[in-house]
């Protein structure tokens, strides 16, 4: 029976999240070097080749992404194993948009635990700039937030995925004829906020607030109750909304990115971070 190492298998992880031998080498304190002599042997064991490596670019090969979930599997277990005997208490600071967090956060903070019982989330939600800035203090060590493709991207950003906004309220919902368009938005600053009413503005459409918003929960309540229509994407909206911006007329909304920024460099915070990044991108 071939008997896998881990050190191994959790360099193989990383190079396979990071997409980089040398930011791997990084997150686990060696070199490079290192980390592909680790590779080299894990494929000679496996009698397979995992990685497909260029001057430019790290990939995996189709054996690597077959083995990728189940490597992953044999790192969570051996963690797992550990935690029952001692659990290590660790906090991780994440600062998380208003309009990127879903609705199944409940779901999602419920996988984080299973995964790391010892784990202290301190969890900051408000808006995209703020939490940037908290993040560029050193207040947070790693932020998820929402940004359009007229923004310059930072150097330091991960696009996690993209989606469109979109104009939702209550199924049965219509304005007042001859009336400016109600609103319901998040309180300035907010990206979203200023794209929307950009969009309105350019396409001559009026507007009017009528329902002010200090989180996204409230502002998608507002749009449910009836109150108005909200520019939001439909992951983080309530169930039950619908798209009417085709119906009255409205300008199409852009896409917008949901990227991650972060200075988290070992294994376990970074297997943390890919478990929330991916819940957010599966809706929960």
């Amino acid at each position: 029976m071939k008997v896998l190492d881990l050190d191994a298998v959790r360099a193989f992880v990383l190079v396979a999240d990071l997409h980089s031998f040398t930011r791997a080498a990084d997150a686990l304190d060696t070199t490079q070097s290192a980390v592909s002599l680790k590779l080299k042997r894990l494929e000679a064991h496996l009698g397979k080749q995992l990685v497909e490596r260029t001057p430019r670019v790290v990939r995996l090969s189709a054996d690597g992404t077959a083995f990728l979930g189940a490597a992953r599997d044999l790192l969570n277990a051996h963690e797992r194993a550990l935690g029952a005997l001692s659990v290590e208490r660790r906090r991780l600071a994440l600062g998380l948009s208003e309009h990127v967090a879903s609705t199944d956060l409940t779901d999602l903070l419920a996988k984080l635990n299973a995964y790391d019982p010892g784990l202290v989330i301190e969890l900051h939600l408000g808006t995209s700039t703020a939490l940037l800035a908290q993040f560029d203090e050193r207040r947070l060590d790693a932020v998820i937030v929402r940004s359009t493709p007229d923004e310059a991207p930072r150097d330091d950003a991960s696009v996690l995925f993209s989606e469109p906004l979109v104009w939702l309220a209550a199924p049965a919902w219509l304005p007042r004829v001859g009336e400016p368009l109600p609103l319901a938005l998040l309180t300035a600053p907010c990206n979203v906020r200023a794209v929307a009413i950009h969009a309105l503005d350019e396409a001559g459409v009026a507007w009017r607030e009528a329902f002010i918003g200090g989180g996204v929960a409230t502002v998608g309540a507002a749009a449910a109750a009836g109150l108005a229509v909200a520019p939001l994407a439909r992951r983080v909206a309530p169930r039950g909304l619908i798209d009417v911006g085709a119906r009255l007329g409205l300008p199409t909304l852009p896409e917008s990115r949901v990227a991650l920024h972060s200075r988290l460099r070992d294994p376990r915070s970074l297997e943390t971070l890919r478990l929330l990044t991916e819940g957010l991108g599966s809706g929960g």
